[in-house]
């Protein structure tokens, strides 16, 4: 497939390839707040994972649930249920900014709309965000 593909090098000259024609965002284009899944595929895969990891101290941590912080891995969440409510509690492994703090509760609202959408009554959400370093 070589020939149908376009070819690039990554900073220690392994190449990556990409579709012809693919659209390409600007290298400082932000990644958006993602909520990942229990064991997903974009944070297991990397063999390399300084491509999604800010450091290797939080290694041990990417086991459960995680969220992406513009491409890296920036902590993890939950789901507490209970009567009538659905709780989204963030736990950023770092200090986050304000606009971070922001961008992850829109996010988690929509993945929390998303999750109360298939309850056959009406459920309350909320986001709680936890000390950072927990």
């Amino acid at each position: 497939m070589r020939p149908q593909l376009r070819v690039y090098r990554d900073e220690r000259g392994r190449e990556l390839f990409d579709l012809p024609g693919a659209p390409l965002p600007d290298p400082d284009t932000p990644a958006p707040v993602r909520f990942l899944p229990e064991f997903d595929n974009v944070v297991h895969a990397h063999a390399d994972r300084t491509r999604i990891e800010r450091g290797s101290a939080h290694h041990q941590h990417v086991l459960p649930k995680t969220f992406l912080l513009d491409g890296f891995v920036g902590g993890t969440w939950r789901l507490v249920r209970s009567r009538g409510k659905m709780t989204l509690e963030i736990s950023p492994f770092e200090e986050i900014t304000r606009d971070e703090r922001v961008a992850l509760a829109e996010e988690a609202m929509r993945l929390l709309g998303f999750l109360a959408s298939g309850g056959v009554e009406d459920v309350r959400v909320c986001v709680r965000f936890a000390p950072a370093g927990n």
